[in-house]
C-alpha cells in the first residue's frame, strides 16, 4: 500500500503540472494569434483548479496506473474560437501544435534539471533520494507520452486539428463533423483499453515513439550529470 501510495503521490502532480501546461499552451497560442476567448475566461492561468477535470485529470489515470496501464488523461479544455483566429485554418493547426510542443518543453527542462541535480549531488558526495530520481523520470515520461498520444490523428486529440488544417477545404468539412464526436471517440477508446488489455493497442502505437523519445532526454539527463559530478 505504501509503494502504491507514493506513486500516486509522485503521478499525480507530475500529470496535473503537465495537463496544465498543456491546455495554457494552446490558451497563450490561440490570444497570440488573435483569440481572446481563453484570456476573457480567466484560463490564461497556471492554477489548477481551473483545468482539472475530476474524471480525465484524477479518475481514469489513477484507475490506469493501479491497474498498470498507460497512464493518460486530460483537463478542461482550454476554449478557442477558430473564427477569431487572425488565419482560422492555419492558425488552429499552431494552437493544437502547442500542447503537445509544451509537452516536449517540459520534458526537456526535466531532463536538464533531473541532470544538473543528479550531477551536483554525487559531486557533492550525496545521491538523490529514489523518490526524486523515480519523480523526474516519470516527469519526462509522462510529458513526452502526452505529446505523442494528443499527435494521434483521431478527435479530439490535438494531431486531428493538424489533419483537418491539412485537408482539402471540401473534406475538412466532413472531418469537422467528426469532431463533434471527440468525446464519445475517447471514451470508446478508454473502454476498449479495459476491455481488451492484450491487444495493447495504445502500446503499440504510441509507446515505441515514446520510448525513443524518452531515451534522448534519459541520456541527456546523464550526459548533464557526468559533466558536473
Amino acid at each position: 500500500m505504501l509503494d502504491t501510495l507514493t506513486l500516486a503521490l509522485i503521478l499525480i502532480p507530475c500529470l496535473i503540472v503537465a495537463i496544465v501546461f498543456h491546455e495554457v499552451a494552446h490558451g497563450w497560442t490561440a490570444l497570440a494569434l488573435g483569440d481572446t476567448t481563453a484570456r476573457d475566461l480567466g484560463r490564461l492561468t497556471f492554477n489548477p483548479i481551473k483545468h482539472v477535470d475530476p474524471v480525465g485529470t484524477l479518475l481514469v489515470p489513477g484507475a490506469l496506473a493501479l491497474m498498470g496501464g498507460p497512464v493518460f488523461g486530460w483537463a478542461k479544455p482550454v476554449p478557442v474560437n477558430q473564427h477569431r483566429l487572425d488565419n482560422p485554418r492555419y492558425g488552429m493547426m499552431a494552437v493544437a501544435a502547442a500542447g503537445p510542443g509544451m509537452n516536449i518543453l517540459l520534458s526537456l527542462v526535466g531532463a536538464v534539471i533531473f541532470g544538473l541535480m543528479a550531477g551536483l549531488a554525487t559531486n557533492w558526495g550525496a545521491g538523490m533520494p529514489d523518490w526524486l530520481s523515480t519523480a523526474f523520470l516519470y516527469f519526462i515520461l509522462i510529458n513526452a507520452f502526452l505529446a505523442l498520444f494528443n499527435m494521434l490523428p483521431i478527435p479530439p486529440f490535438d494531431g486531428s486539428h493538424i489533419v483537418g488544417g491539412l485537408m482539402p477545404r471540401r473534406w475538412a468539412k466532413h472531418w469537422q463533423k467528426l469532431q463533434a464526436m471527440g468525446m464519445l471517440l475517447l471514451f470508446v477508446l478508454i473502454a476498449a483499453t479495459w476491455a481488451f488489455p492484450d491487444a495493447q493497442w495504445i502500446q503499440n502505437t504510441v509507446y515505441p515513439a515514446v520510448s525513443w523519445l524518452t531515451e534522448i532526454f534519459y541520456s541527456l539527463s546523464d550526459t548533464i550529470a557526468r559533466l558536473f559530478a
